[in-house]
């Protein structure tokens, strides 16, 4: 049934937001519609441990429309996905978004969400002898393609004077990557997340490089665009992300409850997981996109073109959409 034709009844979505965090994420013309938000499905992307978790230990997981999660395992599919119309909301970071408009896909960036930039390094096996990437010159490395992996291995060569063409690079999924390293059949992996806790843990190996003052910290919230005409899919996916953005902000002050929540999803050791969320060096804020967004991300995205990874005429403006923020703003202007 198309949104559009939804019953209405005595129901604000004013009243619907406030019951979840406290305010109303949209303008007030919008808020006072009196749609039937029970009959829209919300078709979200989670990673594991991440959206669907965090709602649902913060009891922010009650809303008055539905919602079915899919779990994703990196950010180049879920815009995939979106593209297929087979999703209509879920986060990545600057690469695949970059990606994603160099190909033509169907996806509208609708909001920022600020984080870390402390998980994502490039590992070498425990007992390599490299101290710096000029001593993997030639050698195997791994990486995950389209992701921030990808663009933080082609920065880390540019700053010791090194290219694309100097390593053997290794496309590898994260499931693929994990296995590569623990079977000693890669000379370095550049990765993100709990995996890097892990092989830490069980000294399969050991980081030789951070990306934390290469990387922006900048992810993006992309959803369909064949929806995001509707004012009533446009008032659910600000609810959303209001509930996410509080689910955030609950856990960053309470990170054991953060840790035990996500240990038995994730099938990661709960102390490991705490010693990871108390390394991050900045929070998750989720507001709306900026300016200043899409300058950091053009700046990826030439950094790609220069490297021969994307066609020099990629411009992301175009795929920025304002559906969303003014409801995020007012989110933020409410005490």
């Amino acid at each position: 049934m198309p949104l559009s034709s939804a019953p209405l009844k005595r129901r604000s979505f004013l009243g619907l937001t406030s019951a979840a965090a406290g305010a109303s994420f949209l303008p007030r013309p919008l808020a006072a519609q009196t749609i039937d938000f029970s009959q829209i499905t919300l078709r979200a992307a989670t990673f594991r441990g991440a959206d669907q978790t965090l709602l649902k230990e913060t009891g922010l997981d009650d809303f008055p429309y539905k919602v079915t999660f899919s779990e994703f395992n990196s950010g180049n599919i879920i815009a995939q996905a979106i593209n297929a119309d087979a999703l209509d909301i879920g986060g990545w970071s600057e690469i695949p978004m970059v990606f994603a408009a160099a190909s033509g896909a169907r996806i509208s960036i609708v909001a920022t969400l600020e984080g870390p930039t402390t998980d994502q390094v490039l590992l070498v096996p425990a007992h390599s002898p490299a101290t710096s990437l000029k001593d993997l010159k030639g050698k195997r490395i791994g990486y995950i393609k389209a992701t921030t992996a990808h663009y933080f291995l082609i920065k880390m060569l540019e700053q010791q004077g090194l290219s694309w063409h100097d390593i053997t690079p290794v496309a590898l999924g994260m499931s693929d990557g994990l296995t590569a390293m623990k079977s000693g059949s890669l000379d370095g992996w550049a990765t993100y997340g709990y995996a890097i806790q892990m092989l830490e843990a069980d000294k399969t190996a050991r980081i030789l490089q951070s990306a934390e003052h290469i990387l922006s910290g900048h992810y993006f919230i992309g959803a369909n665009p064949l929806r995001l005409k509707d004012p009533a899919f446009c008032a659910i996916a600000a609810d959303y992300l209001g509930r996410l953005n509080k689910a955030y902000s609950t856990l960053s002050n309470d990170k054991p409850r953060w840790a035990h929540a996500v240990s038995p999803v994730i099938q990661v050791p709960e102390p490991l997981v705490l010693n990871y969320l108390q390394n991050q060096n900045r929070p998750y804020h989720l507001r709306a996109w900026r300016k200043t967004d899409i300058t950091s991300a053009q700046d990826i995205a030439n950094t790609f073109s220069q490297n021969g990874f994307l066609a020099k005429e990629t411009e992301l403006e175009p795929i920025f959409s304002p559906a969303l923020s003014d409801a995020l703003n007012h989110q933020r202007a409410v005490p």
